[in-house]
This record gives C-alpha cells, sequence and structure tokens, in this order.
C-alpha cells in the first residue's frame, strides 16, 4: 500500500488528501440537506462551525480521559490524531451544535442533516487511513489482508498482513448511511435520524474494535479499548432520549398504554 499518491504532477499524501476531502464531502453534504429542506443557511453555518470546534473538543477530552495527558499534549504539537476518540469527536460535534444554535437562537433540531453528511465524510476519510497505514487490524492470514511495504507509512511494522480495519469502518459507516436514508425516505420524526446515527455509530465501534488490535488501541478497563469505553458512555447517554423521543412520537393513546405495560411488567 502507497501513503502518497501521484496526481499529475502533484505528489500528495493518501492520508491528508482524504482527510480534507472528507471533510468538504461532509460540508457538501451538509449544504445541500440544508437547502433541501428549507433551513435559513446563515445561522446553520454557525452550527456547522459549532459542530466543527464541538468535535475537536470533544475528541480531545476523550483522548485525555482515556490516555495519558502528556502523550495526547506531544501530538498536538505534531497535528497527530493519536490519542484522541471518533466517537467522543462526534458526541463533541453534536454538543457543539447545540451551543451554536442556542447563540444563534435557532430552536429546531439540525442533527437529521448532520446524521446525513458525517458518515459519508468519515467514510471518505477512513480511505486515508487504508492508503496511510493508520487505524488497521491485528495481524492476521485471511486472504484479503493488507500489507505496508513503504517506510514512509504509518504502519509499526512493514510487510506484516494486517486486517483492513479501517475498510471494515468505512463500510460499516456507509450501512449506517443506508439505514438512515431509508429512515428518511420513511418521513420519521424530526430528531430521529440525528439519535438514530449516535446509537448506530457507537454500536459499530463496540464491533469494530474487536479487531483494532494496533499499538494505538490498548485495553484500558474491563476488557474494553478506549472507543469501546467512550461508546458505552454514549449510548448510555443517547438510548434514553431516543426511548423518550420515541414515547412523544406515539399518539397519546399508545404511550399511556405503553407506560401501564411497563409498570406491570
Amino acid at each position: 500500500m502507497h501513503p502518497y499518491l501521484r496526481i499529475g504532477d502533484w505528489v500528495v499524501e493518501g492520508y491528508a488528501l482524504f482527510f480534507i476531502l472528507g471533510w468538504l464531502v461532509g460540508g457538501a453534504v451538509f449544504y445541500l440537506e440544508v437547502r433541501r429542506r428549507g433551513w435559513p443557511l446563515d445561522k446553520l453555518l454557525f452550527a456547522m462551525a459549532g459542530c466543527i470546534l464541538g468535535a475537536v473538543v470533544g475528541a480531545l477530552l476523550a483522548g485525555i480521559l482515556f490516555f495519558d495527558w502528556p502523550e495526547v499534549v506531544s501530538h498536538l504539537t505534531t497535528l497527530e490524531l493519536v490519542g484522541k476518540s471518533v466517537v467522543g469527536g462526534i458526541a463533541g460535534g453534536f454538543a457543539g451544535v447545540e451551543i451554536a444554535k442556542k447563540l444563534v437562537r435557532y430552536p429546531h433540531s439540525t442533527g437529521d442533516a448532520f446524521a446525513i453528511a458525517i458518515p459519508l465524510g468519515h467514510a471518505v476519510g477512513r480511505i486515508g487511513c487504508f492508503l496511510g497505514g493508520c487505524c488497521f487490524g491485528s495481524a492476521t492470514t485471511l486472504p484479503w489482508a493488507v500489507r505496508y511495504t513503504n517506510p514512509a507509512s504509518m504502519a509499526p511494522q512493514l510487510g506484516v498482513a494486517y486486517t483492513p480495519a479501517n475498510l471494515y469502518e468505512a463500510v460499516g459507516i456507509l450501512l449506517i448511511l443506508g439505514v438512515l436514508l431509508y429512515l428518511r425516505r420513511r418521513g420519521v420524526p424530526s430528531g430521529v435520524l440525528g439519535l438514530t446515527y449516535l446509537v448506530l455509530y457507537p454500536v459499530s465501534q463496540l464491533i469494530l474494535f474487536q479487531w483494532r488490535t494496533d499499538y494505538e488501541t490498548p485495553v484500558i478497563a474491563f476488557g474494553l479499548k478506549q472507543a469501546q469505553l467512550t461508546s458505552v458512555v454514549m449510548l448510555l447517554t443517547i438510548v434514553p432520549i431516543f426511548f423518550l423521543l420515541w414515547l412523544r412520537s406515539r399518539p397519546k393513546g399508545e404511550v399511556d398504554a405503553t407506560a401501564e405495560g411497563m409498570i406491570r411488567a
């Protein structure tokens, strides 16, 4: 696998190229979703800025919580992504959106648009991880294993056959996007798409990190790795909110019947 790509006379780092493309694709999809829904673009641009800032802060806070603080700080100086959490970044991004909406006094839900934009941009970014040699899995004998031979790659050992966990994640993200697009076509209540994404992505991380055994993903506690622990915290927060939204979206008679059934149980 080659960490550098040649485009005409230009030689670019594949990881950086797809990282930037991921942000651009996510931003473009969000813009199209905002236009499609007829939302006020000026206020939603503030929401996007809040998402970006919140994602950075959330990724750092989750990294500090589960990694060594000096290690996280040291990587900041070189703009490396070691010690940061994608799950924490997603949670922080959604929190940043809510703060930005409060500042511009925009009362309506916007998570549904972000829920469509973020997965697509994220999947594009994982192609860069695949090319650059990061976020891979354990050594394996599988026929589709990937070997990194270029010294410029981020793989710690050259020539070793690794599980392409980065591609597994890209496929999983696209499957989540497919579920979200299906729900959008079904016309689910406002807010459901955003909460569905915030549930499905942590679940995917709990599964994916069974294969993610590279040097950046040590077991932290209870046999779980950093992303898995962050996912558990995120699920414990989001699932009750999802349940309450589901109750609010149902007719009052059905809600009363559900509550009565839960009491009897």
